[in-house]
């Protein structure tokens, strides 16, 4: 008697017929301006950084390298087998530390550091401790902090129209002109009406590029405390809380039930791997996983996991030729990139700022403490080298803790079942 197979045995064919029915063409775009966002602004900060040090053009192209690689293999599988569109990147506010926490240290002792920050970013991830702590924060909280994230990309657009019109201001005619009649490429019109204005403006600077593969740098890794102390714990604590929880957060808001345990120890794994070819931390990425689960990507939800795989495909080709393609970066307009990043992330802020102040069954207080968060988050500060997102949680929860704290007897007169904010 015939039986069907057991799940072990279906054929591998199987995986790849079901992706080949999801690929979209606005999916994969989704992937690419992802990709584009990322090498444009965040690649700029690393090389701030491997400048601001001292490290050689090979340390410094080993370690665009890494990152790019590391982001693309965990982007691909992780989007394949979650069937999520899972975004990972590099630290953004890491980079920005390492411009004046790098030169201090033998580089060495500084990958020893970005070692141990993997190290203990897995164990973060896999144990579920950051996960509760993150669904502690009340909704509202946690979405302040995402739509403070976002707000400054798409307020910048406004500074990059001034400073660059035609450039600029026919990028952003070309996403509304999009919206209104094709919802699902109208970054893509953007992007497309932003780069043949440029070319015809005479913006596109020539360069000469050697098209050469990348020859990443094995560097062994050693230990101090210095660089632990100076390097791991902050880059620690801005990975987590300016990438990872905004990264979680924005899955979450985007409807995807993201396994945090997962999904953060993939990145943390990625990270050890990574570090001793320059890597200094891989993590959830917010920015761009606004573009990827926006409904630009695709309509369908089940479908957008296809940007995820795109965009890790589009990592590994960059990283290749990481050195050619960071050249050929410096010749795109800036207010072009500042722009394409303003109007891709323009339905993920709505939806986060919608979060933020809905009232839903949250008390007023609770939103006020979100107003605070997101004020704090916006205002870019950061003591300590610690970025905003970091002080706009903890100023959100010491205000939630202020103005939501039961008044005494007030347990006695709503009851065991009055509602929680």
């Amino acid at each position: 008697m015939s039986s069907r197979p057991p799940s072990s045995t279906v054929p591998p064919e199987r995986p790849v017929r079901r992706l080949r029915g999801d690929w979209s063409a606005s999916a994969t775009l989704a992937g690419l301006v992802a990709v584009v966002v990322s090498y444009s602004g965040p690649v700029l900060v690393v090389l701030e950084a491997a400048r601001a040090s001292g490290l050689s053009a090979e340390l410094t192209s080993s370690w665009v390298w890494a990152m790019s690689i590391g982001s693309g293999v965990t982007c691909a599988v992780m989007s394949l087998w979650t069937r999520q569109p899972v975004m990972v990147a590099w630290s953004i506010p890491g980079a920005a530390l390492l411009i004046t926490a790098l030169g201090d240290h033998t580089f060495s002792d500084a990958v020893g550091a970005y070692v141990v920050t993997g190290v203990l970013g897995l164990l973060l991830g896999v144990t579920g401790l950051f996960g509760k702590l993150l669904n502690a924060v009340p909704r509202p909280i946690v979405a302040a902090v995402l739509a403070g994230v976002l707000l400054p990309f798409s307020v910048d657009v406004a500074a990059a129209v001034v400073e660059n019109p035609w450039v600029a201001g026919a990028l952003v005619v070309g996403y509304v002109l999009g919206r209104r009649f094709l919802p699902r490429y109208a970054v893509f019109a953007a992007l497309l009406l932003g780069a043949v204005t440029a070319g015809l403006r005479g913006r596109i600077e020539p360069v000469a590029l050697d098209l050469a593969l990348t020859e990443p740098v094995l560097t062994m890794p050693t230990f101090s405390w210095e660089a632990i102390v100076g390097i791991s714990i902050p880059l620690l604590i801005v990975t987590a809380a300016g990438q990872n929880a905004p990264g979680l957060a924005m899955m979450h808001s985007a409807g995807y039930e993201a396994d945090d345990r997962l999904l953060l120890g993939a990145s943390g794994v990625a990270s050890v791997v990574f570090a001793p070819f320059g890597s200094h931390a891989l993590n959830l990425a917010a920015v761009t996983a606004g573009i990827a689960t926006s409904p630009e990507s695709h309509p369908d939800i089940r479908r957008r996991y296809v940007a995820g795989i795109s965009c890790g495909l589009f990592y590994i080709v960059f990283g290749m030729f990481s050195t050619p393609i960071v050249t050929a970066f410096s010749a795109i307009p800036p207010g072009m990139i500042t722009a394409l990043a303003g109007v891709a992330l323009l339905g993920p802020l709505l939806g986060s700022l919608a979060d933020t102040v809905s009232p839903g069954r949250h008390q007023p207080a609770v939103l006020e403490a979100a107003v605070i968060t997101l004020v704090v988050t916006v205002s870019g500060i950061a003591p300590l080298g610690i970025v905003s997102a970091f002080w706009g949680i903890l100023a959100g929860l010491a205000a939630y803790a202020v103005l939501c704290r039961p008044r005494a007897g007030s347990v006695h007169r709503n009851g065991p079942g009055s509602p929680r904010s």
